[in-house]
């Protein structure tokens, strides 16, 4: 069943989004609903966890040194 819901934004914001939806043959409607199906999935998979969990063991079978990072860090700050 279908409920009609309110949402109020900039009006410049409302312009783009209508011409997103159209160049995508798509209603608003439907990218908002996606959106918060989105939203619920990426919390239901996401269980929570911290950054630091979910990045844990992302470079484990990578060949990366101490040195590349520290390398890394210089070019970028210095």
């Amino acid at each position: 069943m279908n409920s009609k819901i309110t949402l109020y934004s900039d009006r410049e914001l409302i312009e783009q989004i209508k011409q997103y939806a159209k160049s995508r043959n798509t209603s608003v409607s439907k990218l908002v609903n996606e959106f918060f199906k989105n939203i619920l999935e990426h919390k239901n998979s996401s269980n929570n966890a911290s950054i630091t969990e979910k990045l844990s063991g992302k470079l484990k079978d990578k060949n990366i040194k101490i040195d590349d990072y520290q390398k890394y860090l210089e070019e970028k700050y210095l």
